[in-house]
């Protein structure tokens, strides 16, 4: 969807009048514009939405509300529970290995719960873990996914391109650990599960760097058509021993692509929703910005600048200008090397600071996507010129999971 900045802006403006900054905003129309756009994508696969990426409970039923979309990705245990519990959805898959004993024991105890969540695992360690906290005999059989590492590994393993993720990465290394799962009392395997990082989580165009961009492309395609015949013997050896309800890959950034893979039955996508800044690096796709938070003008400390109170909401990973958050509306404002985005404070420079007043609005587009709910107790969801409702992120409901 194209976007009128200018006309954002004025429309945001309105719509915001009444509120003191800092806060945040989520424009629905552009947010289901991307729901639907990412259910096309998906090639009629259903759409599992990572819960990390929105973070905020009216948001996530939205999206699940939405034709293709199903099952929500949760990041911990504890949020899981409480997904399930509050009605968000009775098919939460957990995406990462739990070390939480109250929830582990809160699951075993209910069999509800123990019907609605999905835990991860990589390692027969865990689940010696979730034996001690609740024996087998004492409890319903609990729901395991495999978390299949899809990272590349060419040249004999000398090279890895990926994330470090699980330790499981060929077929048989999947077949054994399935064997283990099935030949175990209080488990139940129902799923396996591969993210390609490499693939779903890194743009191949990033600003002014050409020449990483087709490095990049090239390490994709490689690692799709190797991660494709791998996979695919994964899934073939994890079923001589159970058999899986789903196989879950990809991410916003290859949805199309993983949608592709015959093994793969359901997609996850989540920043696609709010589109944060990172996924402009993309080429395939490109979500239209939705989340946006606001900044009030506090400072004019010369011609050319304006400082805002607040800004420096920076995201999670490698320590890079990536991770900053963007001044995005009025067009024409940039950070400054020196000073980057700060936490009481981040002066703003361009030709555009010369037209702000002490009391305007600088709008910003964040680098992730839920991450931008850790700075907020609520998000106010725009239609149009107005706020049609204020909504509680997690942190507003007195929940911070991670």
């Amino acid at each position: 969807m194209a976007i009128d900045r200018d006309k954002t802006r004025d429309r945001l403006d309105r719509a915001t009048a009444h509120l003191d900054p800092p806060y945040a905003v989520v424009d629905l129309t552009a947010f289901d514009a991307n729901a639907e756009a990412l259910a096309c994508r998906s090639g009629g696969k259903p759409l599992r939405v990572a819960s990390k990426s929105v973070r905020v409970r009216e948001l996530l039923t939205r999206a699940l509300k939405r034709p293709g979309w199903h099952g929500v990705m949760a990041f911990t245990l504890p949020e899981a529970l409480w997904l399930v519990r509050s009605g968000v959805s009775d098919d939460v898959l957990v995406a990462y290995p739990t070390a939480h004993r109250g929830g582990l024991a809160e699951l075993a105890a209910d069999p509800a719960l123990a019907d609605a969540a999905t835990l991860m695992i990589d390692d027969t360690a865990q689940l010696d873990l979730i034996d001690r906290v609740f024996p087998p005999a004492r409890r319903p059989a609990l729901r395991i996914c495999l978390d299949l590492d899809a990272s590349w590994r060419p040249l004999g393993g000398r090279v890895h391109v990926g994330v470090r993720r699980s330790p499981v990465h060929s077929a048989t290394a999947a077949g054994a650990l399935a064997a283990a799962v099935a030949g175990r009392p209080g488990f139940r395997l129902v799923g396996l599960m591969s993210y390609e990082a490499q693939i779903a989580g890194l743009g191949d165009a990033p600003p002014g760097q050409a020449m990483l961009g087709s490095a990049i492309r090239v390490a994709q395609r490689g690692s799709y058509r190797e991660l494709l015949a791998r996979r695919s013997a994964a899934v073939g050896a994890v079923r001589e021993h159970a058999d899986l309800e789903f196989v879950n890959g990809g991410g916003t950034g290859s949805v199309a692509a993983t949608s592709a893979d015959p093994a793969v039955t359901e997609v996850t996508a989540g920043s696609g929703l709010y589109g944060p800044t990172l996924f402009d690096a993309y080429r395939a796709w490109q979500p239209t910005p939705a989340a946006f938070f606001a900044c009030a003008v506090v400072r004019r400390p010369a011609p050319g600048l304006a400082t805002v109170l607040g800004g420096g909401w920076i995201a999670s990973g490698p320590a890079a200008d990536s991770r900053l958050p963007r001044p995005w509306l009025p067009e024409g404002l940039k950070l400054l090397g020196a000073e980057g985005a700060g936490e009481v404070q981040t002066p703003l420079a361009g030709k555009a600071a010369d037209g702000l007043r002490v009391g305007d609005r600088v709008w910003f587009r964040h680098a992730k996507a839920g991450e931008l709910c850790e700075h907020v107790n609520e998000v106010h969801l725009v239609e149009g010129d107005a706020v049609v409702a204020t909504v509680p992120t997690y942190r507003g409901e007195g929940h911070a999971f991670l």
